[in-house]
């Protein structure tokens, strides 16, 4: 089955974006590993708005499969698909046992939400950028239960950024257990 992983760039206090949406106190004056991050991926998992922020740019990922969680978005660009609320789950299962790499969780921390609550999430690659935002959009949102983490790996980079890689403990659900009379 194919992992689906976040990798995403976090200021020190927890925040994905600035108040105004910006995010211009990322780093990108090195690669910080995520050319060879990407090319372990052949898929995107990716939201609306970031979508839409993406799209301003230009898709810097054509090679791979974009699959955009959104009920009010009409249409997509490219290697697109776009995935509604209503078949999240019947989408996501197929995706994830079909043959290919991993799957890159790009970006929104409310499809962060729903995919650690559905515990879809396999690993975090975070990297802390050493900056407190103060406010902004956090990227752990409306979670209903503590997430345990293993520590995978640490990097240190000469400009502060600490990259941290954990893979989510799994929880044991009651309701898979059969009922006993």
């Amino acid at each position: 089955m194919r992992k689906i992983i976040l990798n995403v760039a976090v200021s020190l206090d927890g925040f994905i974006e600035g108040p105004n949406g910006e995010y211009d106190w990322c780093f990108t004056d090195q690669d910080y590993g995520i050319e060879a991050f990407t090319a372990d991926t052949d898929a995107v998992f990716i939201g609306r708005k970031s979508y839409e922020v993406l799209q301003e740019y230009g898709n810097p990922w054509p090679d791979k499969m974009l699959y955009i969680f959104s009920d009010t978005l009409t249409s997509a660009d490219g290697n697109a698909e776009i995935i509604r609320s209503d078949a999240y789950t019947e989408r996501i299962d197929a995706i994830r046992h079909a043959d290919g790499k991993n799957i890159w969780l790009f970006g929104g921390a409310n499809l962060l939400s729903q995919l650690l609550a559905k515990n879809y999430v396999n690993e975090l690659l975070l990297s802390v950028h050493p900056v407190v935002l103060s406010t902004g959009t956090p990227l752990f949102k409306d979670l209903t239960e503590r997430l345990e983490l293993n520590l995978l790996d640490s990097a240190v980079y000469d400009t502060g950024l600490v990259q941290l890689t954990y893979s989510l403990k799994p929880r044991f659900d009651l309701d898979m257990l059969p009922e006993l009379d």
